[in-house]
Parts: C-alpha cells; structure tokens; sequence
C-alpha cells in the first residue's frame, strides 16, 4: 500500500543563510514554517565574528516573532582567539564556528587566510568540543573549481584531523564522492550536511540547454557520480550524514545578472523537496532520522517535542516570491512535487 501521509517529529535545518534586515520577514517565516531550530550562518556584512554580535543577531531573528530557534555560529577568521572560543562556549547562544576560506563564496573576504592562522582557536575548540564547520573547498585560481572540494580535503582537512584528531567537525554542504567517504571513514567526531540540490541535481541540469542560475551555488554541482554518492550515503541510514539545507538568498536581479551570485533559496519547500528525494530513492523511513534525529545527535542537544506532518499531494513550487521589495525565485521553482507540509 502506498504511503499517503507521513509524520515525524519535526526537523532542524543545520546549515541556514537567513540574512539581515528587511528580508528576515521572508526567510525567517519560511523556515520557522517546517523546522523548529536552525544553524544560522554568520556572513554577514560585516561577519558575526564575536558573542556580542552573535547575541544581537539573534534578537533580530527572534523579533520576527516566529517559534525558530536559532542557534548561532561565528565567523572564524586569523584574529579568532582562544578567549573569543571559551566565551562563545559559554553563552549558550553561539553553537558552532564557521571555516571560510577567504574569497570562497558569498560575504567570505573575512574569512581564514591560512588554516594555521587559526590554530589557537581551534585547539581551544578541540578542548572544550565546539564544533568546526567547514566551507571545504580550496580557492587557489590553479584549482578547477570542480576540484576544490576534493583538494580541500586531501591538503587541508586531512592534516587538521592529523593535528587535532578529537575536534568535533561537520563538513557542510557536501557535493563529492570523496567527502562522504571522507565522514564514513572517519571516528563519530565528523559528519556532514547535505542540501536537497546537491541531491536532486547535478552539474548538467545546471548548464546544459543554457545556464540556469538558480540552479548555481557553492560548491558547485558536481556530475553524476557524485550526486550518486551521496543518495547512496543517505540511503545507507549512516548517522554522521543529516539535512542542512544551505538555503541562501538573493535576489532574482543579483541571481540572473553578470555576478550571478552563488545560493539556492530551498526554504520555502525545503521539508517537500527532502521527502520527495526520499521518496523517490525508496527510502522514506530513512527521512525521519537524516532530518530530525542525526543532527540532535551531532550537536548534544534533544530532539523536538513537536510533530510535522506531510501528505501525498500534488503542488507547485511558486515560480517567484516577494523578497523585501524585490522578488527571490526559490529552488524547483514552477516544479511539481508530491509531497505538501499539512497547515
């Protein structure tokens, strides 16, 4: 008998670009629509770099008077120290910190020029378990970007776990064969997060027939191999692996134009577009725990008390949305899905 609803016990959203100011109305409803917590990403202009701003980011976020809890991250950068760790820690506020490599996407000039610049803080964030999250990608311009991830991997992130092996890690936004069998070879100290367009989509949805920008994010869709590789990882239950939607916003005039600005806005239908994934690899009883049990797991902290239910039923992803003014256009946009969150 095929299933016509599902219910599971409400998911988080473990890697989140919400923005700031006017535009909080629209991303902050979106996500509090299906997840009840979420890692929020802190390249801002200028980046979340310290507790303070990190505790008046929040109030931003929470003044759109929704029932998401943001948990905040900060931006690591070469003048991160041990202190600006131990503070962070014990806010309660502040989660996670977050490794750019400086150029690599949007807002990321701050970032770390040398992962050694960084080893202060991040010896103290081994010591006291606050986790990395890693941008894992190389920006040397000798570097095919197709290649980034993979070179980040093998000239980076495998000497950082060499050097402080019980450093609690996520590698976000993965796209590669290699890194999901970086985080499956790796000790429960490492996971990773996977989008729902690094899962439905691979680098010739992106360009053949013409460029589709919306479709354009980093790291970039990789070919189908890859794509593959971590339906696989999903499919396999492996526990290391949860949801972090990336969901990025911009506006449709900065997405289709010369700079063509890196980022999917998945959040209006993020939960649908993850249960249909699931649903057409056959593996919808696996959806539960990649979307609402892995990622509490990781962090230490308990799942939600709530339920969220969706049903069997065809709906289309609007084709635009108002975004402060402007209009955004989110992923899968005039797309068909058969899965609906129920109100």
């Amino acid at each position: 008998m095929t299933v016509q609803t599902l219910t599971i016990i409400q998911p988080d959203d473990w890697h989140l670009h919400l923005r700031d100011g006017e535009v909080l109305a629209r991303t902050v409803t979106d996500t509090a629509k299906q997840f009840g917590r979420a890692i929020v990403m802190p390249n801002l202009k200028p980046p979340v770099t310290n507790t303070d701003m990190a505790v008046a980011y929040k109030a931003r976020i929470d003044a759109q008077g929704t029932d998401l809890d943001a948990l905040m991250t900060l931006y690591l950068t070469d003048n991160t120290t041990a202190e600006d760790i131990r503070a962070a820690s014990e806010s309660n506020i502040v989660k996670a910190l977050k490794y750019y490599p400086a150029g690599a996407t949007t807002n990321s000039a701050a970032g770390v020029t040398a992962l050694e610049n960084a080893y202060e803080a991040i010896a103290m964030m081994e010591e006291l378990g606050v986790p990395l999250l890693l941008h894992g990608e190389i920006t040397h311009s000798h570097v095919d970007i197709f290649d980034r991830e993979k070179v980040f991997i093998d000239t980076k992130l495998i000497p950082l776990q060499k050097r402080f092996p019980k450093l609690r890690m996520v590698l976000e936004h993965i796209t590669t064969k290699q890194a999901a069998e970086f985080v499956q070879q790796s000790d429960v100290n490492v996971a990773a997060t996977i989008t729902p367009q690094h899962l439905m989509y691979n680098r010739n949805h992106m360009l053949v027939g013409g460029i589709k920008p919306h479709l354009y994010c980093l790291p970039v869709l990789k070919r189908n191999i890859h794509q593959e590789a971590l339906q696989e990882a999903v499919i396999s239950g492996d526990d290391r692996f949860f949801l972090g939607t990336d969901s990025a916003p911009h506006a449709k005039g900065d997405k289709e134009s010369a700079c063509g600005c890196a980022g999917c806005y998945s959040a209006p239908a993020a939960i649908e577009l993850y249960t249909q994934i699931f649903d057409d690899l056959g593996v919808l009883d696996k959806l539960e725990a990649f979307a609402s049990l892995n990622g509490p797991k990781f962090y230490r902290l308990p799942v939600n008390s709530k339920t969220i239910t969706l049903v069997k039923e065809d709906w289309q992803i609007p084709s635009s949305l108002d975004f402060a003014g402007s209009t955004i256009i989110p992923l899968g946009a005039g797309e068909t899905l058969k899965w609906k969150l129920k109100d």
